[in-house]
């Protein structure tokens, strides 16, 4: 069964309505006692994250979440050092302009101070938090 199925077949019982034939179901049905109808509900919300992460995920550049290549590194060196701008370094990398930063960073060309994205992880090193 696909998500998207399962997410309607779920969601018409959270209404009292049987999903294959789209009568009213009876009152003393199961799915009208409260806890059987929490679960539905939660179950319905786990699909509704599920889909909006997935569209989330699809507006991001392609690369977010790869490892970084020596040549990569290279050329994001050499770029920088040329005077691109980050965004534009971003969109050639197909990463976002947090990844460009902190990896700039890492390399030792831009101090924490340029940076324009918020650094989560020294952010919540100071505090105490693990990352």
């Amino acid at each position: 069964m696909k998500p998207a199925r399962a997410r309607a077949v779920l969601h018409a019982l959270t209404r009292g309505i049987d999903p294959e034939s789209g009568a009213e179901l009876p009152k003393h049905a199961i799915t009208f006692r409260s806890e059987i109808l929490r679960a539905l509900y939660a179950a319905v919300a786990v699909f509704d994250q599920a889909e909006a992460r997935a569209k989330r995920r699809a507006q991001l550049p392609e690369c977010v979440g790869y490892a970084w290549t020596p040549e990569e590194e290279q050329q994001l060196a050499a770029e920088f050092g040329a005077g691109n701008d980050v965004a534009s370094i971003a969109q050639k990398h197909q990463r976002t302009v947090r990844a460009i930063e902190a990896r700039l960073e890492r390399l030792g060309l831009l101090t924490a101070d340029q940076r324009t994205t918020h650094n989560s992880f020294a952010e919540n090193s100071k505090a105490g938090v693990a990352p």
